[in-house]
């Protein structure tokens, strides 16, 4: 599987997710810096990792999202190509508009550090094929915006179409309907909140995340 990591000003989290790429699929990622124009030939696989882009100014994802590659990444989305956006990442896609909604502070206007359990809700896409529907499984979360929104339209949808993927099994940030995590409509692009990548093996305090990946793995050669 051939991946890719998108490098903004201000993400921290970028190395995090290579490894956890690397560990799982055997090969490096390539390292795609924010002004670049085009994605490397044959990736199957992009990740928009935690931090703050462009430091959070103005509102967090929204300079990243006008970033040059994001274009690249939103046209080669619409062909089908996989794309993880963790953290911060999840707030990229949704100004990018791959995703519906958007994140707001948390409700208790705090930076939330810690493991959070959540429940797998959808274990039917390439994120959580490695997962059973109702499992229930830890990450960590580390984000201040981290408040999911839509009106309640738009969260019907998601709910019914089978288009949330993670829930928390905890009120944690205030978020509606305790959203941890969307997948598309195509079901090709996912964004949470919670790090997979900081739960890939025991070191870390477990592996729940390590499934994600190797799951990605999978589905892609399929």
């Amino acid at each position: 599987m051939k991946t890719a990591v998108i490098v903004f000003p201000g993400s921290n989290c970028d190395r995090d997710i290579a490894v956890a790429l690397e560990q799982t699929t055997g090969h490096a990622p390539h390292m795609v810096w924010h002004r670049d124009t085009a994605l490397p030939a044959g990736v199957e696989v992009v990740a928009v990792p935690g931090g703050f882009s462009y430091g959070d100014y103005l509102r967090c994802g929204a300079i990243a999202s006008r970033s040059p590659i994001m274009q690249a990444v939103v046209e080669q989305a619409a062909r089908g190509l996989k794309v993880l956006g963790v953290c911060n990442g999840f707030q990229v896609l949704t100004e990018a508009g791959l995703l519906p909604g958007a994140l707001m502070r948390n409700a208790g206007l705090n930076f939330v550090c810690r493991d959070v359990a959540l429940t797998v809700e959808n274990a039917g896409t390439a994120f959580t094929r490695g997962y059973s529907a109702g499992e229930r499984v830890s990450f960590p979360v580390a984000h201040h915006d981290g408040n999911y929104f839509a009106d309640a339209e738009t969260l019907d949808r998601l709910e019914g179409e089978g288009q949330v993927a993670f829930r928390y099994a905890e009120n944690v940030n205030g978020s509606a309907r305790d959203i941890a995590g969307i997948v598309s409509a195509d079901g090709n692009v996912l964004g949470m909140m919670p790090h997979p990548e900081r739960r890939i093996e025991a070191a870390h305090g477990g592996d729940d995340g390590r499934r994600m990946f190797t799951g990605l793995l999978e589905a892609v050669g399929a």
